[in-house]
């Protein structure tokens, strides 16, 4: 039987990866001696580069546990994001270096779960709220098992109920929790929620993960890439194509015509000295891009993971933060998690 056949029955069946990776000690085309030798892709630098930027991190969380700043203030997704690039280097909720920063922001998100399971924060309501929601879900799901806070699996199941029940007929989702329209950006982050929180014990609807692959199957273009919307079709671009093969991964697609043509796509995208930064979608894209090419592992990933390392630790600041234009919590965050995917401590990178 097909690898990926084998794989989705797993998904469908309710039997994770990550369950199956600590029994094999395998990974989405990472097999042990290949871990290994990825967490030698991180060198001195990269560690020191790590290392200053979760101190900055640590330096900008508010008393809430919150981050973020300008209109980005006490952003539920900068929050989340902040919390597992902490845990992206071996901290636990209230456990590690990073420990209690962890559980700030854990803390943080949990107080935001509204009635409703929607997890927003009314100090930074706006625009894209479902982004927030999947980031904040994402977040939770990841630090189930490791929180001794009872409240944890309640609150996880009441957003996954949310994500469930807002899927739109296209199969996808959109800025707001509706079930209006859909683009394949606001997707990617519910599909990773429902994969996180599906690798945690948590029912998701087997109807759901299918409603939403033949979405993202519909929404890629000839040339490999993904369009933003199946109402008002367009080009591809890099970081919606990137999210677009994660979409594909976070569903249970291991192999096949689609994600082969994603990467092929992709890998015509390797970061470069010049890459811009200043760029809205640089964060966004790259913190797929490098999880595209974890999964894909291989010879892809040997090439990608080097490229954007170099691109990251050439535009730190001093300070130890990275510029972005949402703000320098959300940039900094986003970098310290595609820097350390060696690690492969986050459970959603250990399938």
């Amino acid at each position: 039987m097909a690898r990926h056949c084998l794989e989705r029955r797993e998904w469908m069946a309710g039997v994770t990866a990550g369950f199956c990776s600590a029994l094999t000690g395998t990974a989405w085309g990472q097999d042990r001696n290949s871990r290994k030798s990825s967490r030698n892709l991180m060198k001195p630098e990269t560690r020191e580069a790590i290392r200053k930027g979760l101190a900055y991190l640590k330096s900008q969380q508010n008393e809430d546990g919150s981050f973020g700043s300008r209109g980005y203030s006490r952003n539920v997704a900068v929050c989340a994001l902040s919390g597992m690039a902490f845990m992206a280097s071996g901290s636990t909720p209230g456990r590690g270096r990073f420990g209690q920063q962890v559980q700030r922001s854990l803390n943080y998100i949990l107080n935001n779960v509204q009635p409703s399971g929607f997890i927003t924060a009314a100090a930074s309501a706006g625009r894209g709220r479902m982004y927030g929601h999947g980031f904040a879900t994402l977040f939770l799901a990841e630090a189930h098992g490791m929180s001794r806070n009872p409240a944890l699996r309640e609150k996880l199941e009441k957003a996954i109920k949310l994500i469930v029940e807002t899927q739109n007929d296209e199969g996808g989702w959109r800025y707001e929790p509706k079930k209006l329209d859909a683009d394949i950006s606001v997707t990617i982050c519910q599909v990773m929620a429902l994969r996180a929180a599906r690798n945690a014990g948590i029912y998701v609807p087997n109807e759901t993960i299918e409603k939403c692959i033949e979405y993202v199957k519909q929404s890629q273009n000839a040339d490999g890439g993904f369009m933003y919307m199946l109402s008002q079709p367009g080009e591809s671009l890099f970081p919606r194509s990137a999210a677009g093969v994660v979409a594909l991964y976070s569903a249970g697609i291991y192999e096949g015509e689609e994600l082969e043509r994603g990467l092929d796509y992709l890998m015509q995208h390797v970061p470069h000295a010049d890459a811009p930064v200043r760029g809205g979608h640089f964060f966004y894209g790259h913190y797929y891009g490098v999880q595209a090419m974890w999964h894909a592992g291989g010879e892809r990933w040997k090439k990608w993971y080097p490229a954007i390392h170099d691109v990251l630790l050439n535009k730190q600041r001093d300070e130890g933060a990275w510029f972005s234009q949402i703000c320098p919590e959300y940039g900094t965050a986003m970098a310290c998690i595609v820097l350390q995917m060696p690690n492969n401590y986050l459970p959603i990178f250990q399938n």
